[in-house]
């Protein structure tokens, strides 16, 4: 659909003098998992050891180029594009051979976000500042580079702010998009009747069931009414207790996402984005900041409130679309272009 977008712009980005990321040897040239030691007195912003040993980040694009990190939602990891051992990646629209994040002008760090997908023995507490001090592990490992952009949507973009306030010599810019400064507490409910429904179902001895009703009533909140209305029959089935059309679809993606997380995984990382809390004031590196009218998870006055309080803000944009929060998915065009136009200034 098209993009009718208001724009404030700051001052341009000067161009970038990020150090160039030491090349890590590759077979064929193509993408490398980075899999860095935890150090023993790691400790969480809770005080909690993490539980696993390692966090595994993924390279992709031309070796030794800028450096572009890309986190999306909780649901993503570091295969951020298409690869020949993962199939399609969870951005392959954008980050790609010639695409807005362009792997042949770019290489692109994406990474694995704690607790590791298996994880199943205790939820455990973890900030969007632990996950930006887990990702700087990673780039001390291949080399220390300046991050010439971190391209961050959803939760990506929680920690991308958070990395900022902690690490803004480590940064050049940050593209924020469907993420604000703190949770709105309505999202914040939603998410709660979500991991209570994960607690009894774990209770019950039925995780897997409870992944699946809780991914459903995730779907509710990610898309809009307006697109339900458009997509789904209204007709009532024959009988009571058989299932609408708008429940059928939800229970498929339910089903499809049984196996994709387990529930302690899914609390801790839920609750990951309730605590998030980061001090606009205190992030001085520049920011394209990308809102949704149609979000409801993360509202737009919200984004006009870190926009207002941003010393350096670059651009804001909103938005309309028929798929709120995850429209950074399925409005290919126009976040395409807000990629290129932020990104075009870095030197090769």
């Amino acid at each position: 659909m098209a993009f009718d977008t208001q724009t404030f712009t700051a001052e341009p980005l000067c161009r970038s003098t990020a150090r160039p990321v030491a090349p890590i040897a590759r077979k064929g040239g193509g993408a490398i998992d980075i899999a860095v030691d935890i150090p023993a007195d790691f400790r969480l912003a809770s005080g909690e050891r993490l539980g696993q040993r390692q966090v595994v980040g993924r390279l992709h694009g031309r070796a030794g180029a800028p450096l572009v990190v890309v986190a999306g939602g909780i649901s993503a990891g570091r295969f951020v594009h298409r690869t020949e051992t993962n199939g399609l990646g969870w951005w392959s629209g954008a980050v790609s051979i010639r695409g807005p994040v362009d792997l042949s002008r770019f290489q692109v760090l994406a990474f694995d976000y704690a607790p590791e997908a298996s994880y199943d023995v205790a939820s455990v507490t973890i900030t969007t500042h632990d996950q930006a001090r887990l990702l700087g592990l990673i780039l001390d490992r291949i080399g220390d580079p300046v991050v010439s952009a971190f391209v961050g949507c959803s939760y990506g973009g929680m920690i991308a702010l958070a990395f900022a306030e902690l690490f803004p010599d480590r940064v050049e810019q940050l593209v924020v998009v469907s993420a604000a400064h703190r949770a709105h507490p309505q999202a914040t409910a939603w998410r709660g009747i979500q991991r209570r429904i994960l607690q009894l179902a774990q209770a019950a001895g039925r995780p897997e069931d409870g992944v699946a009703l809780a991914r459903e009533l995730a779907m509710t909140t990610y898309r809009t009414a307006e697109e339900f209305a458009d997509r789904f029959d209204t007709t009532a089935p024959a009988s009571a207790g058989q299932a609408y059309p708008v429940c059928e679809y939800l229970t498929a993606r339910g089903k499809a996402y049984r196996t994709h997380t387990t529930p302690a995984r899914w609390l801790s990382l839920s609750d990951s984005i309730d605590r998030h809390n980061v001090t606009p004031e205190a992030i001085r590196t520049p920011v394209t900041l990308v809102g949704f009218t149609s979000d409801r998870l993360v509202p737009i006055d919200d984004i006009r409130e870190l926009a207002a309080r941003l010393p350096t803000l670059w651009r804001l944009v909103e938005a309309p679309s028929l798929y709120g929060h995850d429209a950074f998915l399925k409005e290919d065009e126009a976040v395409a272009a807000i990629l290129r136009s932020a990104l075009k200034e870095i030197d090769q």
